[in-house]
């Protein structure tokens, strides 16, 4: 079943000069290890394609049942400098969270669905 992001963990975002950061945290393992396997820092890059200039380099926080997204290059010079939204990093986890991720049958029933 093809879901957002925010339907199933929970996304937060800041920044940091010109880089970003993403953290998504799953409501439990068996979430965790399903978002381990589909959110790779290739995928994350190209859901951001537009925003992220440079690389993206994951960290995985097993013990927090998080992923965390070092996004380089993604906010048009950083706070001082840029053209864009003045949240700037802020406002990427959201953008991010639309994302769409094909979760399977098992997993329904490890996640509480938030309206879409």
């Amino acid at each position: 079943m093809k879901l957002f992001l925010y339907q199933i963990a929970q996304v937060r975002s800041g920044d940091k000069a010109n880089d970003s950061d993403v953290s998504v945290f799953a409501p439990n393992e068996n979430i965790y290890n399903f978002l381990k396997e589909s959110l790779t820092p290739a995928v994350v890059k190209s859901a951001l394609s537009s925003i992220v200039d440079g690389k993206v380099v994951r960290f995985e926080v097993p013990n927090l049942l998080a992923l965390k997204f070092l996004l380089t290059d993604a906010l048009g010079g950083g706070a001082s400098g840029s053209l864009r939204s003045d949240n700037l990093g802020k406002s990427i986890g959201g953008i991010f969270s639309t994302t769409e991720l094909e979760l399977p049958e098992a997993l329904l029933k490890a996640v509480h669905i938030r309206p879409a």
